[in-house]
């Protein structure tokens, strides 16, 4: 498959389920890509709460994975309850995310990747939160970071005291990422109306939390029923070791200005580029230390100084300079 055929340069469309076809409430699907390491826990985390198959639909959709065998591992803790498609050939995370998304057959869609986990009762108070708020779009929780061995490492962004609709949500994630996909379920008619991820690997999630914005409510709880789980072979890891990760943002900023209404653009467009910009800023030593690449830590810091100047920015282009200049140690965070 051609790199252009892998990212598609506009959003993928989904059509609607086919008559006839049951519509459970739920779609938990579930991409995966040699995450085998992580998947028991992610499927035991569904299965936990699992109502049952007539209300919701529970599929691994596996892109090729080289680190096992998929299906033998999803048929032995799914015991005939998940189902399992894999892809033709390896088509890279957007693609399957929209295989995903045409295969869902339920009203909410909750696109959860087989590195993360879903919390207790999360598919209860989402439902509820539907219904309580039946203009909205999409429903996002509270969520904690995990790391590799599940352990607690910090709470995700909290947005509201107390449940209900988010207000001033357009602006306020078109600033800046507050949410991590496990967090998130989507009606089903959303992706229908506004089409799957596209156009990036870093950073696609943010793009489509911003056009949802832009068309519909979106109702939030602040009860932490999600973990994000933090490695080291996640994408949003490798592409900060590669430095692609700060080229698709600056992509996704400009992208979502034609969401956002004209006389607010330029002011969130700068806000954005601010809050991105110190964000690469502060985890140049990451790239430094954590991932021992020095030249490609002196590259993100002045990325981040060119997305944005301000002194934080500028100082983390010095440190790292010197850093790089005097040969530095490595592999502890200074």
């Amino acid at each position: 498959m051609k790199i252009s055929e892998r990212i598609p340069g506009e959003p993928p469309l989904i059509p609607p389920v086919a008559p006839g076809v049951h519509r459970p409430l739920w779609s938990v699907m579930i991409p995966t890509y040699n995450c085998s390491r992580y998947l028991a826990a992610t499927l035991q985390s569904v299965l936990m709460q699992d109502p049952g198959p007539e209300l919701m639909q529970i599929e691994v959709v596996d892109d090729c994975s080289t680190d096992a065998d998929i299906a033998a591992l999803v048929a032995s803790i799914g015991k005939g309850r998940i189902e399992f498609y894999q892809q033709p050939e390896n088509c890279g995370s957007l693609r399957n995310f929209e295989t995903c998304l045409n295969r869902a057959r339920g009203k909410l869609i909750h696109l959860l990747h087989g590195d993360d986990m879903a919390g207790d009762g999360l598919y209860a108070v989402t439902a509820s939160l539907f219904e309580q708020y039946p203009e909205a779009g999409a429903v996002c929780t509270g969520y904690s970071y995990i790391d590799e061995e599940g352990n607690f490492m910090w709470p995700g962004n909290t947005l509201l005291p107390a449940p209900g609709v988010i207000s001033e949500w357009l602006p306020a994630i078109a600033t800046q990422q507050k949410l991590q996909p496990p967090a998130v379920v989507v009606k089903r008619a959303v992706y229908e109306h506004l089409g799957g991820f596209f156009g990036i690997h870093y950073g696609e999630d943010w793009e489509m939390w911003v056009r949802i914005a832009a068309h519909y409510p979106v109702a939030y709880t602040p009860q932490t029923l999600a973990a994000y789980r933090v490695h080291s072979t996640n994408i949003t890891s490798r592409y900060f070791q590669s430095g692609q990760h700060i080229k698709d943002i600056t992509k996704v900023i400009n992208i979502i200005q034609a969401y956002l209404p004209a006389q607010q653009q330029r002011q969130l467009k700068r806000k954005a580029q601010r809050n991105w910009s110190l964000y690469f800023a502060h985890t140049s030593d990451m790239a430094y230390h954590k991932y021992n690449r020095p030249r490609q830590a002196l590259e993100q810091a002045l990325r981040s100084f060119l997305l944005h100047q301000n002194r934080v920015t500028a100082y983390f282009v010095l440190k790292i300079f010197l850093k790089v200049l005097i040969r530095y140690k490595q592999g502890e965070q200074k």
